[in-house]
């Protein structure tokens, strides 16, 4: 099982120009990813690059990003057999946060995606104990940005994964994912916090496949604890990314761990659609 773990589905229009034009730079050549963001195609695109799931991201990031709802998510892409979406919620945005989790697992949601860079808040605020609650009382994994980001108004700052280690501590039945993997300051802080803690991953999305190795030196003995994810549309070609990691001096059942079977453990998935 393939299961990619971090696709955005926002459309052009709600993107902030700057996101817009990084998205287009990945795409000279492979046609329109816009174009693609529609049930049926979306369903039959992630067939074509063998992806048997993904996980489907909305983001509520005005000051940087765009707005990409909750709601526009839900009704666009609910019936779409290979996607499983995920939530976002703003911490400034909402006030209960708690109880609007709780709602939208009424809704069809399957877990939650915080963005503290983009809406400048510390992932292990006190302020955000009740939705770590509750996303450990419903079950849901909640995937947190870690690491850098190329926008202008991200504030890095945010993005260090040693935040996560007193969530993970304080919310021991809490799954966790640091996006990104901590990407260029803390991959190290990053790794060594997936093989500390049960229940922290690394998640790998947004960084060159070829390259996971370099940056995470002890991959193989960590694999139980690694997702893949392709940060799409971003990083478009989603098949060649698996490829690639297919590639790498590994082990076989290191590899299966990374590309599908860790994310399968996360989401409770045993079969493809």
């Amino acid at each position: 099982m393939i299961i990619d773990f971090h696709v955005h589905l926002a459309a052009r229009e709600h993107l902030e120009p700057i996101a817009a034009e990084f998205c287009d730079s990945f795409w000279d050549g492979r046609g329109d990813w816009d174009a693609l963001l529609r049930p049926q195609a979306f369903d039959a695109y992630l067939e074509r690059e063998g992806v048997d799931y993904a996980v489907g991201l909305p983001e509520i990031s005005p000051r940087v990003t765009g707005v990409t709802t909750n709601e526009y998510v839900r009704e666009r892409f609910g019936g779409c057999r290979r996607l499983i979406l995920f939530a976002n919620l703003n911490p400034w945005v909402t006030p209960r946060p708690d109880q609007e989790v709780r709602r939208l697992a009424d809704q069809g949601f399957r877990g939650l995606k915080l963005y503290p860079t983009y809406q400048h808040f510390y992932p292990n605020a006190r302020e955000l104990y009740p939705l770590y609650a509750a996303c450990q009382e419903l079950g849901w994994p909640v995937m947190v940005h870690t690491g850098s980001s190329v926008f202008r108004g991200a504030k890095l700052k945010f993005g260090d994964p040693l935040f996560l280690d007193e969530v993970a501590v304080d919310f021991p039945d809490l799954t966790l994912l640091m996006v990104h993997g901590g990407r260029g300051f803390w991959y190290d802080r990053a790794a060594f916090l997936a093989g500390l803690h049960p229940n922290l991953y690394l998640e790998v999305s947004g960084l060159p496949p070829k390259k996971l190795l370099e940056y995470f030196p002890d991959l193989e003995r960590i694999h139980r604890k690694v997702v893949f994810g392709s940060d799409w549309p971003g990083n478009p070609g989603i098949r060649a990314n698996v490829e690639a990691i297919r590639r790498l001096p590994l082990s076989e059942p290191a590899k299966r761990a990374i590309l599908g079977e860790n994310a399968a453990r996360i989401l409770g998935l045993e079969a493809g659609p």
